[in-house]
């Protein structure tokens, strides 16, 4: 048994390594962005790669490739059921609808008439979002008709850009201002109001759909639970000042004290239906303090949660423990490789 990790230096990909090394785990790096990836794993029994939404190679074949693999009955992280939605909310939405999870109401327009329709009933404010976007990017607050009106009109006419490079601009200022980054990230800022990343240039204008979701008032956070490999551990994020949006603001709790029960066994109820190996569930809480799920992802910033103190199992039982994310996923795949040898 040999485990294949994608060469790479960030993400889940070091930890990854150093679990193996650690555990003598036999391992070697490969290149799935290789035109031979499928001979480099002739010894190898699994497949690990942290895809990013950011990259432009990833982007162009990662999916494709993990999901053929796992075709030809080769294990996979992420498999199909665990990534084939990642960094889509569109796609969220229809999963989520369709496996009767409890969801904030989301709503999809594929025509000008049908959004504008809407607008003309909606109450506001809505939560406009494109489908695409990490740490509360591509996320806005649509206050009145006449906003939306102007946003339906970008999104059936021009388009939006992948990359805001102003918002994101301001964000890298705030982060700077609170001393969560440094002024190198801010100047890295300013240099894309000038060029757009290749990564938002390959995905090319978001045109031709509408995505909102209603707005849920007197959430001052929101609540992620990851489950992975039958773990759950947690963070809250807290909303920006004078903001609504609490992903990638940087301000965490991870007293297990703060985290409703509720979202963590919804996490597993709805977990048994998607059958993902890792997936973070993001809740926020509707007006009768109903938790509801905003969207999914299986990836995110292992650094992040490090921090937490433990995890939860399905029982709700709390274990303190030092959380390394990326060490579950080696455990989980350990375990397909372990199970298929006993079937």
């Amino acid at each position: 048994m040999k485990l294949a990790i994608h060469k790479s230096t960030g993400g889940f990909h070091p930890r990854w390594a150093e679990y193996c090394k650690t555990h003598s785990i036999p391992y070697k790096i490969v290149d799935c962005h290789a035109d031979d990836i499928i001979r480099q794993l002739d010894d190898c029994s699994a497949l690990l790669w942290h895809f990013h939404q950011a990259n432009t190679k990833d982007l162009l074949v990662a999916q494709q490739i993990l999901f053929a693999l796992q075709h030809s009955g080769f294990i996979v992280f992420p498999d199909f059921n665990t990534g084939w939605h990642f960094d889509d909310k569109v796609a969220q939405k229809y999963l989520l609808e369709a496996i009767g999870a409890p969801m904030v109401p989301s709503h999809v327009f594929l025509d000008k008439k049908s959004a504008l329709a809407w607008a003309s009933k909606a109450t506001f404010p809505q939560v406009f979002k494109l489908r695409g976007g990490a740490g509360s990017a591509n996320v806005q607050l649509i206050k009145d008709q006449n906003k939306a009106h102007k946003l339906i009109d970008i999104a059936f006419g021009k388009g939006f850009k992948q990359y805001d490079a102003w918002t994101n601009l301001q964000e890298r200022w705030r982060l700077y201002k609170n001393k969560k980054t440094d002024i190198k990230n801010v100047v890295k800022g300013v240099v894309r109001l000038l060029w757009e990343p290749e990564f938002s240039k390959r995905i090319g204008r978001q045109q031709g759909y509408f995505y909102v979701q209603d707005f849920m008032p007197r959430n001052d956070s929101d609540i992620r639970i990851i489950l992975i490999d039958g773990k759950a551990i947690g963070l809250k994020r807290m909303v920006r000042e004078n903001d609504f949006r609490a992903s990638g603001s940087g301000d965490f709790k991870y007293d297990p004290a703060e985290f409703d029960p509720r979202c963590i066994q919804l996490a597993y109820d709805v977990n048994k239906k998607l059958k993902s190996q890792c997936v973070a569930y993001d809740f926020i809480f509707d007006p009768d303090n109903n938790p509801l799920i905003v969207e999914i992802s299986y990836g995110f910033v292992p650094e992040v949660y490090w921090d937490c103190p433990g995890y939860w199992d399905e029982s709700l039982q709390f274990y303190e423990a030092k959380i390394f994310p990326g060490d579950f996923m080696v455990e989980g795949v350990l375990k397909q490789l372990e199970n298929r040898r006993t079937i």
